[in-house]
């Protein structure tokens, strides 16, 4: 399948939205600047375009497959990561200690954008490692850093996350996963682990392993839990690949999508692991993986969003069927068509723009230390994986209607994007957990947080009033809507915020999408992107309207229907 990666929206985007350009001005950002930026770009473009959205459909009709033992990937798999990691693409915003380039998050959400837009299936192998570098940098000893980073960094080793269990999805607390000391410093560990997602292959040397496990002496639930280092292959004294661990695969999930991506049922029986951080702080350094992964599966879905796009538009432009109101034309000229495109565009703009804003606090919040950054990146996140994941979804979905009856057959590709898409809401945390994650603990601060971005919404609105009165009023006051229904929101005891949360935290995401297509309107007047700004506040903004009833509409409601009605209604 072609695939065009949007360099000129990420351009637009950090230079008009989402000031890119404020990262440049910090110590630790200093070399993050225009030129690099745009080299790293194009090049990323250049490796979305011409390698890896070659591989998308190879990848989807010849999946990974476990044979005797040994995983094999789908057809040139190998050498579209081989491509990757030579490019030092997986360590873009690793530390330069460790051999990463030191750049910018949000930068590096761009390219997690391109990559996943040309080829999921593929791209979900880096983002993994890129989430255990980080958990690396933060949480491992001097010593675990030293071996695991370089190669990880490289993209000679890979890396995983283990925490599902059968009976402990969700509720990682329930995990059954034991550890024992070796009297070493090294532990044996044993247990299950199932959804691991690239838990073996052959297009890197080693597959190194963080998995959860339970201490002897851990207590019960979360707190109970310690995180571990277990590679497939022992490095020797020389840090090079050794004996094989005591860790197989016992299987590979047969999924709707991602084909070509193997995901394990995953065993270990006394194989052998380091301890990474604290005993016990299992779950504190898994979440610095997990709040990665979770902007980084929010671009995943925004990529596929651009990827069905592309494609849908394309077929539109060249089918013809029926006469339309300018002529005997392609079905693009049909209204309806014409709509369904127009909103996938503007869905599309807007999700990214959440998802770059996210990373900009994230990198500001690092570089300066300032606590305003990081509350602002710690309120962004689950708004920017669940939007992001539920438009990948919703756009793709669109892009079938748009192919009708040709979108049902596989052969168009079409469905692809829908079946690959639908895994990126239910992964990292499904969307329902973030988006009471939203309403619980990123409310934790009486909504201070919330109230000072919508402050900031309604300044920019009124600005905006002098050069796009209409538009700026539209926003405006669905941004005084959201303010009240967060004042409502608060006032609620915990269940009663949950039965509400979904429906919230997309009301807040339209919110914030009119307000960055607002910017964009301003920003470049008279233009496709002020046309554009125009589609998604008056045809998608007023949504927030039945969103924000849904949330005043309470549990009672729900729970008044018993399981004995749900089954028989």
């Amino acid at each position: 399948m072609s695939f065009k990666a949007p360099v000129s929206d990420f351009r637009f985007l950090f230079d008009h939205i989402v000031d890119y350009g404020q990262l440049a001005r910090t110590d630790l950002f200093a070399e993050a600047g225009g030129d690099v930026t745009e080299q790293i770009l194009t090049e990323a473009a250049r490796l979305a375009g011409g390698v890896l959205a070659p591989l998308n459909r190879a990848g989807d009709l010849t999946p990974a497959k476990l044979e005797n033992g040994v995983v094999r990937t789908s057809p040139g798999f190998a050498d579209g990561y081989r491509a990757i990691a030579e490019g030092g693409w997986i360590g873009l915003s690793a530390a330069p200690e460790h051999g990463g380039m030191g750049l910018p998050l949000a930068l590096n959400t761009a390219v997690n954008d391109m990559f996943s837009g040309a080829c999921l299936a593929l791209q979900l192998c880096p983002l993994l490692t890129q989430g255990q570098i980080e958990a690396l940098e933060h949480h491992a000893d001097e010593t675990l850093k030293a071996l695991y980073l370089p190669k990880l960094i490289s993209g000679e080793w890979t890396g995983t996350m283990n925490l599902t269990e059968p009976q402990a999805g969700s509720d990682v607390g329930a995990l059954r996963s034991k550890a024992e000391s070796n009297g070493d410093g090294t532990y044996a560990i044993s247990g299950q682990k199932i959804f691991i997602t690239w838990g073996d292959h052959d297009v890197a040397e080693n597959v190194c392993h963080l998995v959860l496990a339970r201490l002897p002496d851990g207590a019960p639930g979360t707190r109970g839990i310690s995180l571990f280092m277990v590679p497939k292959l022992i490095p020797d004294d020389q840090g090079n690949p050794g004996v094989r661990n005591s860790l197989r695969v016992v299987s590979l999930e047969h999924k709707l999508g991602i084909h070509g991506s193997p995901t394990a049922v995953m065993e270990y029986d006394g194989a052998k692991g380091w301890m990474v951080g604290k005993p016990h702080g299992g779950m504190a350094a898994m979440f610095t993986m997990m709040n990665n992964a979770r902007l980084g599966v929010g671009a995943q879905g925004i990529g596929v969003a651009e990827a069905a796009y592309q494609h849908a538009l394309a077929y539109a432009v060249e089918r013809k069927q029926g006469r339309t109101p300018l002529g005997d034309g392609a079905i693009i000229d049909h209204a309806d068509v014409r709509r369904m495109l127009a909103m996938m565009r503007a869905e599309v703009f807007a999700a990214r723009a959440i998802a770059l804003a996210c990373g900009v606090a994230l990198d500001m919040g690092r570089a300066t230390g300032n606590g305003a950054w990081k509350a602002r990146a710690a309120l962004l996140t689950p708004i920017a994986k669940a939007h992001g994941t539920d438009i990948g979804c919703e756009v793709a979905s669109m892009g079938v209607q748009v192919y009708g009856g040709m979108g049902f057959i596989e052969e168009t590709g079409a469905a692809q994007f829908l079946r690959d898409a639908r895994i990126t809401p239910i992964y990292e945390g499904t969307n329902g957990i973030q988006a009471m994650d939203l309403v619980g603990r990123k409310m934790m601060d009486g909504g201070e947080e919330a109230f000072r971005l919508l402050q900031e919404i309604e300044d920019a609105a009124e600005t905006a009033r002098a050069s796009q009165p209409d538009l700026a009023e539209a926003v405006w006051s669905a941004a005084e809507s959201l303010r009240e229904a967060t004042e409502w929101l608060l006032a609620q005891e915990m269940n009663e915020r949950f039965a509400g949360a979904v429906p919230y935290l997309r009301a807040f995401a339209r919110v914030l999408g009119a307000h960055y297509h607002l910017r964009a309107a301003i920003a470049a007047p008279g233009t496709a992107r002020e046309k554009l700004a125009r589609v998604f506040v008056t045809r998608i903004l007023p949504e927030h309207e039945g969103l924000l009833a849904q949330v005043r509409a309470g549990a009672a409601a729900l729970y008044d229907l018993s399981v004995e009605e749900l089954e028989t209604a």
